[in-house]
């Protein structure tokens, strides 16, 4: 988390939001003082974080042990910003993004636990593929779902801490952060576009 607790945010719909949204983080977990991580989709429901594993990933064995935790990250937009946008004296480069960490405890699902949450993975990202008809596990050969299963491990972490940093320039004068924004808008990627937006917004 950044230090500055005027960047930090506690709103959970806005964070739960920028989750589902994103649909991928990064799972954190620590094995004799070493941390291993994983990409994984998730889903979020309420307190409860679901996601899967290969089984051949180092850090499964360590969120499958008796007592384990993790650290789940979902990054958000985020830009570069110039000193020189801000017009104001004195200033350094700066990175503004938006992101939400989620920390708790973690365990493995069963088999059917497993199938349940692929089924929820694939109708959600699906659903914003219409109206291409939603892909589901019947399309698939007899037999090859619950083979294919076997290489994962499911788990659902229940939130013990669930906040974010929404890092856009609020330390910075109005008329500061309306410049950069401009400045902002005027690059070609996506992520630039949607931090001006964001940073436009009381």
């Amino acid at each position: 988390m950044h230090p500055a607790r005027l960047f930090h945010q506690t709103d959970a719909a806005a964070l739960a939001a920028l989750v589902a949204g994103r649909g991928l983080a990064l799972i954190v977990g620590v094995a004799a003082g070493r941390p291993a991580v994983a990409h994984a989709p998730v889903l979020l429901e309420g307190r409860r974080l679901r996601f899967h594993l290969s089984r051949g990933n180092a850090l499964t064995p360590l969120l499958a042990a008796e007592g384990a935790t993790a650290l789940a990250v979902v990054a958000g937009p985020d830009a570069y910003v110039s000193p020189d946008w801000f017009g104001l004296d004195d200033q350094v480069p700066t990175w503004n993004y938006l992101s939400v960490e989620m920390e708790g405890p973690v365990a493995a699902l069963d088999d059917a636990g497993a199938a349940t949450l692929l089924d929820d993975l694939s109708a959600r990202f699906e659903a914003p593929l219409a109206p291409k008809p939603p892909w589901t596990r019947h399309k698939m050969t007899p037999g090859r779902f619950e083979a294919l299963l076997g290489g994962i491990v499911a788990f659902e972490m229940t939130l013990e801490r669930f906040e974010g940093v929404w890092k856009l320039s609020q330390n910075k004068p109005a008329e500061a952060i309306a410049a950069a924004a401009a400045a902002l808008e005027d690059r070609p990627d996506p992520g630039s576009r949607d931090i001006a937006r964001l940073m436009r917004q009381p």
